[in-house]
Formats: structure tokens, sequence, C-alpha cells
């Protein structure tokens, strides 16, 4: 299909390269949940799903060996867990008193906003299947989330027992620690703790995950806004239930097509929709990418449900 003389495909390097990192900037620091998949990277052309392949644990091997005679040996228990990537994406039309044949301040602007839907949409795409695991534990024991009261806050012992729940399903930690995505809200709780180490005081630039705020009792916690919380889900629907999920190594997957799942930029210039604009009057600025999130592991995802301090 040719190309027409006045697309994103023809403006020159800089400008594409110029847009490109507009988008970056403002789409990677939303994606929180999303960094820490398990990456699956798809070759072009090989369809749209995706196979991963958990092995799990053998029994341990606690009968001695008897002298000249082979042990019946173990059959390898393999879990396959199959992804579809889909596409997402969204666009904004613009009018033609803004030249798209230069980087334009409101072109710039309009996609910057863009950056920030996109990131926060594939983040809360990832989000809402991690936080749809069946491993939960409620603050205070609660059995259900329409009984959690307005007492029930995470506190340092709802985090010690989170480590030890972790600790006993034998999950593997990330560098030594867990980590948990904490909602600022539920954040206020347990940051008083006197156990609390603020990231400032372990880390320094570049070994820190983005958004770390401190860790606790083995869990290193990452702030963001968009760690679920149910409106009016607790006791008589009067109380906001936050979820706080802790996860360890091989948690969840993100498969990738070809590096699909970076969204691209897609500028449509005045002039580029033929006769569809006979008189250059639109054009448009937009975002695409193709991802899927699947669980992995159900034992390496804990979700922590509480309410919070008003």
């Amino acid at each position: 299909m040719p190309q027409i003389d006045n697309s994103y495909a023809k403006l020159n390097e800089q400008q594409k390269t110029f847009y490109n990192r507009v988008l970056l900037e403002r789409l990677l620091p939303e994606l929180v949940f999303m960094k820490h998949g398990q990456k699956k990277p798809i070759p072009k052309n090989e369809g749209a799903t995706v196979n991963f392949r958990r092995f799990n644990r053998l029994p341990t091997a606690t009968v001695p060996l008897v002298e000249g005679i082979t042990p019946a040996g173990k059959n390898l228990d393999i879990s396959s867990i199959t992804a579809v990537v889909q596409g997402y994406g969204d666009w904004v039309l613009l009018s033609d008193f803004i030249d798209m044949a230069g980087i334009d301040p409101v072109a710039t602007e309009t996609l910057e906003v863009l950056a920030e839907q996109a990131g926060e949409t594939l983040d809360e795409l990832v989000r809402d299947e991690v936080a749809a695991g069946t491993n939960v534990y409620r603050v205070n024991g609660r059995v259900a989330r329409n009984l959690i009261q307005a007492g029930d806050i995470l506190d340092g012992a709802t985090i010690r027992r989170a480590r030890r729940i972790m600790a006993r399903n034998n999950v593997k930690t990330i560098g030594g620690s867990y980590i948990g995505f904490i909602h600022p809200d539920a954040a206020f709780d347990i940051t008083g703790d006197v156990n609390w180490i603020a990231s400032s005081l372990y880390g320094k630039p570049g070994q820190l995950f983005d958004h770390e705020l401190g860790k606790l009792y083995g869990i290193r916690f990452i702030e963001t806004t968009k760690a679920p919380v149910w409106a009016d889900a607790g006791l008589n629907g009067l109380v906001d239930v936050y979820g706080t999920i802790v996860i360890g190594y091989g948690a969840y997957g993100v498969p990738d097509i070809a590096g699909s799942s970076k969204p691209q930029t897609i500028i449509k210039p005045l002039g580029s929709a033929g006769t569809a604009d006979p008189m250059d009057q639109r054009s448009s600025i937009a975002w695409k990418a193709y991802m899927a999130t699947i669980r992995l592991d159900e034992l390496c995802i804990l979700r922590l449900e509480s309410a919070v301090t008003v």
C-alpha cells in the first residue's frame, strides 16, 4: 500500500523521535503493575496465543538408595497456562487550526495526555488480572469482603502474617524480598509502624523500584493509586475496602508480540485522509498496544483486604 506523502511515516526522524519520546516519558511512570510481570516475548507472525509452562515441585526423595538398584524416578509435573494477546488504544481528533507538520505545542500536549491514558489503561488491565486471584487474607480474619469493618486496617501484625503466608507456601522472593503494591490510603496505616524503614534509608537511585515507599517485615512496598479499591464493599455497604497485592517471583506474566505492548504513536496529519477530508480540516493523534496478563501461580500472589484510617 503506497504511503501518503503527508503521513506520520513521512515526518522527519527528529519529529518521530520527539513524539515517541514524549509518549514514553509520560507513559512509563504510570506502569507499576506491568513492570513487575514476567515478560514472555512472542515472535511476530506466531499467533496471539501464548503458553506459559510452570514446572511444579517434586516431592522430596527421602528413601535411601539401595545398592545396585535404580530408583523408580519421578515424572515432571508441568502446568500449562494460556493467555491471548488483545489490542487496546484510543485517539483524539484535532481540527485544522493545528499544523501537524511540525513539533506543535498543542500536538505535544495532546500526546502527553494520551500517553498518561495509555499508561493507566495498560496498568489497570494488569492490575485487574492480578487482583482477581484466589489467595486472599482479610484483616482480622474476616471471611468475606462484605464483613470488613472500619477498624480492620493494615498494621505490622498483618504484614508479618502476609510474609508468613508467602514463606509457608515456599514462594521465592524477588531480590531477597517480596513486593507489595499498596494504595496511599493503606500505606498511611503502616508507615507509622515502629519497624517501618523508608526507602531513602536503605536504597540509592538505581537500586529502588519506581515509586518504592519503604519496607516492613521483608516486604518492599510500591505505592500506587492503581491498587484496587472496592467502594462501599465492606460491612453494611459503609466501608471502602482496599486491596494490597503482595507478590513473589514468577507471580504473573505479561506476554508481548514483537514489542507491541509498548504503545505505538500514530499521527494522521492534515491532508492524510484524502477525499474523506476534502478541505484538510481534520488530523488525529492515537496510541495502540497489544498485550495480555496471566496469573502464573496463585500462591505467589497474596491479596490483603482491609479498611483504612479515615
